[in-house]
């Protein structure tokens, strides 16, 4: 499967947000055949299902800026490659995205690709956002590693955020009052699957790296830890369900 064309116009160090993006983005099916109108109709369907979410629990939500950019960019965090991978900044709320990076998944990382499989690694980032709005990255050490490190616990947890938002997407309506994402097959959560587990701390390290696996360096999680909780947020579709950090938690 192709990718569909992405942003142009952008040079190296040149970013441009979701809303810049979606002045161009006009119809569904160009979020089809235009890679940042599809991740401008994921990122539309998150802001809808979170800012939901948290009205009925009260709390006030203020969406993540999401930006596209090209070879490097400058951040509330500092400066970042496009070798960095997407990332969300708790240092100005935003989220980052090199476009070229999900080409790079097809092809370094083996994974199968796909609409649904982009959308996962936009949604975890997102979730990255829900944490920074609930204060949960504050439960974690700076540099702390290993396959039960709070660091790990962040990840896996970002990514059942990303299950639970796949649960709802088809009942996620925009400002048409239609949902964005009409149909969610089994193939396309398999694809979500597959690549939560090329990007796990072991396949990683066997597969692109030494070849030898250090769980003491562990930073996202096995790739099997990363599928397991990206199905229990999926097949629960409960935010609730997603605490990592709860004591006596099987991380897996």
């Amino acid at each position: 499967m192709g990718l569909p064309s992405g942003l142009g116009g952008l040079s190296d160090g040149q970013t441009a947000d979701t809303s810049q993006a979606a002045s161009s983005c006009r119809t569904g099916a160009q979020a089809n055949t235009e890679l940042d109108c599809e991740v401008v109709a994921v990122v539309n369907s998150l802001d809808g299902y979170w800012s939901d979410t948290f009205a009925r629990s009260n709390i006030n939500f203020q969406p993540p800026r999401t930006n596209f950019f090209t070879g490097g960019v400058r951040t509330g965090c500092g400066s970042a490659t496009s070798d960095t991978g997407p990332f969300y900044c708790p240092g100005d709320n935003e989220i980052y995205i090199d476009l070229s990076f999900f080409r790079e998944l097809e092809t370094r990382f083996g994974a199968e690709g796909g609409p649904f499989a982009r959308a996962y690694v936009i949604a975890h980032e997102y979730g990255h956002h829900i944490q920074a709005l609930l204060g949960t990255n504050e439960r974690v050490r700076s540099g702390e590693t290993g396959p039960t490190s709070g660091t790990v616990r962040l990840e896996l947890q970002a990514d059942c955020y990303a299950g639970v938002w796949a649960n709802h997407a088809t009942s996620v309506p925009t400002a048409s009052g239609r949902p964005l994402i009409t149909d969610v097959t089994q193939q396309d959560v398999n694809a979500a699957l597959d690549t939560a587990s090329r990007i796990g701390d072991d396949y990683i390290q066997s597969q692109l790296g030494g070849g030898r696996v250090d769980q003491s360096q562990f930073t996202h999680g096995s790739s099997e830890q990363r599928e397991r909780w990206y199905t229990t947020g999926y097949q629960s579709g409960d935010p609730a369900r997603c605490d990592t950090f709860a004591s006596g938690v099987n991380l897996g």
